[in-house]
């Protein structure tokens, strides 16, 4: 997926080069500051100071990259790994080979004669030959070990702010973090202060995350942000806040594409509104969403369908079988149908493709099949209720309908869920199994409406040849919800018909 935020730069404010980061910062960074970027190592702090300086590049500015922990054919590296040049960006190398021989070895600090020490002395002099307008500072981690102690550490740092802030330089300050953690002078001392993190789970892939600690005179975006870096470099995710995002709607109903299904659900489904299908494995509830999803390109809107569980060819095969033909709308783009391994993508990555959909796509309709797999992708389900709250607010601010598919464990008797979300949803279609006539047969029910006058009656549905179907109700059985009903009378059965 295409990162289509723009870099950003008003007037007293640079880019950074990722348009979603100058985004959570309100505009970018504020000009000639230094600010600290901090990570443990593989944390992305290269690759985003590299796009800081390219982004100063395209725009006429001098970039330098002043390292004490990389060479500059290894930044190159990096740099080529991602399809970058970075012949318009001065790589300063503060220890060179010549550094190593055993005959000159000495601390290049001299802390009893020199305040700020040789490696000082090297980034003031490289500095006023080159004049850049942004500088990258690779690292602090080896200043701190060159100073000794912390007084002494403390007072480069300063001296270095205070040149910088002379020279007109925007500056990023990299730090790994292997400083005590509960030492916060660098942040005490930075103008603004930027945390990456790295997470690895049991399985899957890392997961990276963001933080703004700290940004002097400007209201930016609080919290955690997910980000990723791929070839081409960082791509972050802003966390999504439903209450910025609303658009004007029409709420009138509009129908599932099953007449009978419409009459329970009170005239259909309104726009602004998400339905939580819920019910056992194999029960029908993929096939109503589908067939749902199906009515809204029949009448000429958009939709978008995520797939955490089957794969696509599978739920193609399946919808065709029910007379359901889905290969013509994904032609034609109006359907699109995305195959989601969860243990690879991170929430606020879905919730940055959720908005595209909508807001660059004109997606109306949106299903996602199905929760159980979602949460699989959530470190608890604490944080998959927070995540669908806002998820599910922004979308019916969109004026979006939304399907919610979940599995629930147990064929007949006692179901349970992993999540409850019903609470969270406006409505409830509760699928069931049942028991009659020594067969199995499935049930309908609408447990939940927040804005239609719902049918309280639980009726038989079927799949077959004519797709999905939904019959009289089961007036004349007693215990349908539990499996085990009584037969009371003779309501006929569409599938025992069938």
């Amino acid at each position: 997926m295409a990162n289509d935020a723009k870099p950003i730069a008003t007037g007293s404010r640079v880019s950074t080069g990722i348009g979603d980061l100058d985004n959570i910062l309100g505009g970018g960074l504020t000009k000639d500051r230094a600010y600290l970027l901090e990570g443990t190592p593989g944390s992305g702090k290269t690759t985003i100071a590299l796009q800081f300086l390219l982004e100063g590049a395209r725009v006429g500015e001098r970039g330098l990259y002043i390292t004490l922990s990389e060479t500059s054919a290894e930044l190159r590296e990096v740099a080529r790994s991602h399809n970058w040049a970075l012949d318009d960006i001065e790589l300063f190398e503060l220890v060179s080979s010549d550094g190593l021989d055993p005959e000159s070895e000495q601390s290049i600090l001299e802390p009893s004669e020199v305040e700020l020490g040789e490696t000082i002395q090297g980034v003031m002099e490289c500095v006023d030959r080159l004049r850049p307008t942004r500088v990258v500072f690779d690292s602090l981690s080896e200043m701190r070990l060159l100073a000794q102690n912390s007084l002494r550490y403390r007072r480069q740092i300063l001296a270095l702010k205070q040149y910088f802030s002379t020279r007109n330089c925007t500056v990023l300050m990299l730090d790994d973090r292997s400083s005590d953690p509960g030492d916060l002078q660098l942040h005490s001392i930075a103008h603004g202060v930027i945390t990456l993190e790295q997470t690895t789970q049991d399985y899957g892939s890392a997961r990276r995350r963001l933080r703004v600690v700290k940004m002097r005179g400007v209201k930016y975006r609080g919290g955690f942000h997910d980000f990723v870096i791929e070839t081409g470099g960082v791509m972050v995710f802003p966390r999504l806040i439903a209450a910025e995002h609303h658009r004007p709607f029409t709420g009138d109903l509009v129908g599932t594409g099953v007449v009978e299904l419409d009459r329970m659900l009170g005239g259909g489904l309104a726009p602004g509104t998400n339905m939580l299908l819920s019910g056992p494995s194999g029960v029908g509830k993929t096939s109503t969403a589908v067939r749902c999803a199906l009515s809204a390109l029949q009448r000429g809107e958009k939709a978008a369908y995520y797939l955490f569980d089957e794969g696509l060819a599978t739920m193609l095969a399946r919808a065709s079988s029910l007379g359901m033909d889905l290969k013509p709308h994904i032609d034609s783009g109006q359907l699109s149908v995305s195959q989601i391994d969860p243990a690879e993508l991170s929430p606020g990555e879905f919730a940055t493709w959720v908005r595209n959909a909508v807001e660059q796509e004109g997606v109306t309709f949106l299903a996602i099949d199905s929760l159980n797999a979602f949460l699989q992708s959530m470190p608890g389900e604490k944080y998959l209720l927070l995540q669908m709250h806002e998820l599910l607010s922004y979308l019916n601010q969109q004026g979006v309908i939304t399907m919610l598919i979940l599995g629930q464990h147990g064929i007949i008797g006692e179901v349970r869920s992993d999540v409850d979300l019903s609470y969270l949803s406006d409505g409830i279609l509760l699928f069931r199994y049942f028991e009659a006539r020594g067969n199995i047969y499935k049930a309908v029910s609408v447990a939940k409406s927040r804005v239609t006058p719902h049918e309280p009656s639980i009726r038989e549905f079927s799949l077959g040849s004519k797709g999905v179907q939904v019959g009289e109700p089961l007036k004349d059985f007693e215990g349908v919800l539990t499996g085990l009903p009584a037969y009371r009378g003779s309501t006929p059965l569409i599938a025992a018909g069938t």
